[in-house]
């Protein structure tokens, strides 16, 4: 696994040994990050279930002044931090479940990119607790990656308006109802 674009361009990253994790491949973060790219620069990224850290890092080598990591896994945690300092970032891992992120952060983002494990049926709460507390921007994006044959649904207050599928992960984006 390597950083695609940006500042860090071709930067190898720690990855998980064996099949439990299940890291966004190389092609579709750079599918994703290609149509973020207008969105990157200066931006408030949320990285929720971050695993390696490789979509925050990817933000962050393309120039998103604020990336916050997020993961309940302690080996995942320090996976992201190992590759967090191999670009010279000191960030620290926030250890707790998304929901749980949700409920105590004041932060504001841009664009939240939430990636649980596929088995994940927690989608509806988290998206619940995004609106309700307020925590993406006004013409913010939430990205939702899931496994291909586990579809989204529409959810109150959001507008899904794109999705992509790349192999078995297909990604959801959606934006505030207007």
């Amino acid at each position: 696994m390597r950083i695609i674009a940006g500042q860090f361009k071709g930067k190898k990253l720690k990855t998980f040994l064996g099949d439990n994790i299940r890291p966004t491949s190389d092609r579709a973060r750079e599918s994703l990050f290609n149509i973020l790219m207008p969105r990157l620069l200066n931006c408030s990224f949320l990285d929720l279930c971050a695993g390696t850290g490789a979509v925050g890092i990817e933000a962050i080598s393309r120039n998103a002044k604020m990336v916050e990591f997020v993961d309940i896994d302690k080996e995942s945690a320090k996976i992201a931090e190992f590759n967090l300092k191999s670009i010279g970032q000191n960030t620290r891992v926030n250890l707790c479940d998304a929901k749980r992120y949700l409920i105590s952060t004041t932060k504001k983002f841009d664009i939240i990119f939430y990636d649980p494990p596929y088995e994940s049926n927690d989608f509806d709460e988290v998206m619940s607790l995004v609106f309700k507390n307020k925590i993406l921007n006004e013409n913010g994006i939430f990205i939702y990656e899931h496994k291909v044959d586990r579809p989204s649904k529409d959810v109150i207050g959001f507008t899904k308006f794109d999705s992509r599928k790349y192999g078995i992960a297909v990604f959801d984006f959606y934006k505030y109802e207007v």
